[in-house]
């Protein structure tokens, strides 16, 4: 196996390899870019014109998805997947890693769309990284350009695996990217309706990527991941990276919850209160007056939209972030 393929072990190693630059028999290149991060380059012959974006361990202790992208590039390496699409592999906070942390000093996925040019530290160094990485990546004219950002999220949910579909002004989001997420196994897709701040929302607004933040079940250590079932889109992603991806399905999104954000939970100071339990589940259903959090100045939120669920409640953000999201049933009925 070419030493390019044990990227996941010189990353969580902290080494440099000698060799930037490896070929497989076939002529499929790997090239070192900096610490976590590998370009692929398929033959000219076997190119598909899909430029492809794989990221995982923006935050640290989330391992089933980087074991997954460790998996992918190991079999490019043994010459055993041939791809036919460019793809750059991305480990996010290799440092958050290494002690099998969620972040250091900072959340990276709080520090995109220039977000980083307001803070200090080294994971905001990281994340203005990434940015120059993706964005060099994506920088063909011409081509198709798609982003997975793995993730596991820090609590359970009653929907295991589902994805936050980002926004941006003027682009309508595409029924045709959901198809291919329904057969990746992606259960719920969340439709985003504001600009974020996180990764995938960067390469969707900025770079013009279809892009999409993936959570994959709970977050778990290296080598414990046994309950994370990624085999449909492990699969997914083979196909996608031969360019053999069958032709979308006649039944299109059945089965694909589709919500849509009724309200952010944002936290203003040290004094918010977010009144509901620590375990609670992501996608719990919330009834019509329920109070949901309360903070300085007398703010309340209480919710007041039928079939509500919450997703991501986490009162323990710094002050000024989202301490929670608020969602409805989406009926689609927007998508192009």
């Amino acid at each position: 196996m070419l030493a390019l393929g044990k990227l996941l072990e010189l990353t969580l190693a902290g080494h440099e390899p000698s060799a930037k630059i490896q070929l497989t028999p076939e002529g499929t290149r790997l090239r070192w870019l900096a610490e976590g991060a590998l370009e692929v380059t398929p033959p000219a012959a076997r190119d598909s014109g899909l430029d492809l974006l794989l990221s995982a361990g923006i935050h640290g202790n989330e391992t089933a998805p980087i074991e997954l992208l460790d998996r992918l590039l190991r079999g490019i390496a043994r010459n055993e997947l041939h791809p036919a699409a460019r793809m750059l592999f991305l480990f996010g906070n290799p440092e958050a890693m290494r002690r099998g942390e969620r972040y250091v000093e900072q959340d990276i996925n709080r520090l995109f769309n220039g977000r980083h040019e307001q803070s200090s530290g080294f994971e905001a160094i990281r994340a203005c990284d990434l940015e120059h990485l993706a964005a060099t990546f994506f920088s063909k004219d011409g081509r198709t350009r798609l982003h997975y950002d793995l993730h596991t999220a820090i609590r359970g949910s009653k929907i295991e695996q589902f994805a936050l579909y980002p926004w941006h002004q003027g682009r309508a989001h595409s029924r045709r990217e959901l198809e291919r997420l329904r057969a990746a196994g992606i259960e719920a897709v969340l439709l985003q309706n504001k600009g974020s701040i996180t990764f995938s929302s960067y390469t969707y607004a900025q770079l013009g990527a279809e892009a999409f933040t993936l959570e994959l079940g709970k977050a778990r250590a290296f080598g414990q991941n046994q309950l994370v079932n990624l085999d449909l889109l492990e699969n997914a992603l083979v196909e996608l990276i031969e360019g053999r991806e069958p032709a979308p399905q006649a039944q299109g999104l059945d089965g694909l919850q589709l919500f849509a954000v009724a309200r952010e939970i944002i936290k203003h100071s040290d004094s918010f209160q977010l009144h509901l339990p620590a375990d609670i589940e992501n996608f719990s259903e919330l009834e019509p007056g329920y109070l949901l959090a309360e903070d300085i100045a007398d703010t309340r939120w209480v919710v007041e939209e039928q079939g509500a669920r919450i997703i991501f409640p986490n009162p323990k953000v710094k002050n000024g972030l989202r301490a929670g999201i608020l969602i409805v049933p989406d009926d689609g009925s927007n998508l192009a």
